[in-house]
């Protein structure tokens, strides 16, 4: 009977000193339910948003060529963004053969793919928008034209020789150098812009650079190139 005295003594303060632990874990989340998606979530991903300055020209000659760029960009640069793709696919399904004759009937058989899917588009480019292709080449792959026909000669060798017969007068040595030559900055622009507009699907370079940089470099400061 005393013990039990003791405990009901007891209890209130038991009772009393439970409430401030109560009080210290309570904590309010909030989360949000986006729609399409039944995993509630405490955050939004957003995508990175590329701020570009706004277009100036220092005369209507410049305007043309800035357009005309343009044209011949966008109009190129899905090529160069479907052969970066074959290129990644080619490598990844070349490097889980292991007989070297697996590997000869696989190239052949993207060769002829490449030939069907390129070569009627390719004949009607243009010597510029060839060398514009070579450079986005160059940007998706990280690799010049040049060093592509190099390392993967058969399907890639009909690729640029056997389809591009009319552009040999083109570098497929020439790189995507946006820090270096201003019509390479210029391209990136465009794209940056085109990106953001919904005309192009975005795919990320292979190689690396500072857009915001470059711009610094070109457009406000004016360096010559």
């Amino acid at each position: 009977m005393n013990f039990l005295k003791y405990i009901l003594v007891l209890c209130p303060f038991l009772v009393f000193a439970q409430i401030p632990e109560v009080e210290r874990d309570t904590t309010t989340i909030e989360y949000m339910i986006i729609e399409g998606d039944s995993v509630p979530r405490q955050s939004i991903n957003l995508d990175e948003v590329v701020l570009l300055h706004k277009l100036k020209f220092g005369d209507k000659k410049e305007r043309i060529r800035y357009l005309i760029l343009r044209r011949k960009t966008l109009k190129v640069y899905p090529y160069a963004k479907m052969a970066a793709e074959r290129l990644d696919s080619m490598n990844t399904r070349l490097a889980s053969l292991k007989r070297e004759r697996q590997k000869k009937r696989y190239t052949k058989k993207i060769q002829k793919y490449i030939e069907g899917e390129f070569s009627d588009e390719l004949k009607k480019l243009t010597r510029t928008e060839g060398q514009i292709l070579v450079k986005l080449i160059h940007r998706q792959t990280g690799t010049t034209a040049f060093d592509l026909v190099k390392e993967l000669r058969s399907g890639w060798r009909a690729f640029w020789y056997n389809t591009t017969a009319s552009m040999f007068d083109i570098s497929l040595k020439r790189e995507f150098d946006p820090v270096n030559v201003k019509e390479d900055y210029l391209i990136e622009d465009i794209l940056q812009r085109a990106f953001q507009n919904g005309l192009l699907e975005p795919q990320p370079p292979a190689i690396k650079f500072n857009f915001y940089d470059l711009t610094d470099k070109w457009i406000y400061q004016n360096t010559p190139e």
